[in-house]
Order: C-alpha cells, then structure tokens, then sequence
C-alpha cells in the first residue's frame, strides 16, 4: 500500500472500527500524521497560539483511533487493548510490539486478511 493509499484509507473509513488494517496502511498514516502534527506546530509557533495544532490534533484524532483499532483487529486482538496505552511506558512499548507484528494468516474475527489476493478490493 502507498503512500496516498494508506492516507486515503484511512481518511475514508474516518470512524471505521471494524475490519483490519496492514502495517503499511497504520504506519503510513502514523508518518502523514506526525508530519502534519509536526508542521502544525511550527505554525501555531509562528501564529502566536496553539489553534492550528489543537484544530490538526483534533481533526486526526478519530481516524487515528480508528486505524489504531484496526491495526489490533489484524493482529487478532480486541480494540481494547489500545487502553494499554494508559500504563506509562510499559503500555506503550507492549502496543509496539503488537502494531509492529504481522497479519494473523487468513480471515479472522474481525474479518477477511487485506493480504489475500482472493478477497477483492483489499490489496491495491
């Protein structure tokens, strides 16, 4: 998945919590998002105020849980892990590991594998 697929993936399926997302789309959008977060910054720095990051960050909030979700759901795990990431440090680096993982093989729970060239419409 590219660059400008991965963005618009996710974008589309703005609150889409079902299904599974690849790596490449959750780490595509990751990049797009800690970019934009990054150049938002340096213009609320410039502005005088934090509208435009806090705007950006609120805008990104929801396709970034959604994905986030996502994400889990092709590792075969629950959404709800994502609240692991409330235990300082330890909870972040154990959703790394899980977000660095690859697909579970073929269809789970959570739907088809966007992996498999038999499912149409999923590998761009």
């Amino acid at each position: 998945m590219s660059f400008v697929d991965a963005i618009r993936s996710v974008l589309t399926q703005y609150v889409g919590f079902r299904g599974r997302a690849r790596r490449s789309e959750y780490w595509w959008f990751y990049l797009f998002h800690s970019i934009l977060g990054f150049l938002a910054a340096c213009l609320s720095g410039e502005a005088g105020g934090s509208y435009i990051a806090v705007i950006v960050g609120l805008a990104l909030f929801l396709p970034s849980l959604a994905v986030s979700v996502r994400r889990l759901h092709d590792t075969d795990r629950s959404g709800w892990f994502l609240l692991l990431a409330l235990i300082p440090i330890v909870g972040g680096i154990v959703l790394l590991i899980f977000y660095v993982q690859d697909s579970k093989p073929g269809p789970n729970r959570f739907g088809p594998n966007p992996k498999d060239p038999a499912v149409p419409g999923l590998v761009s």
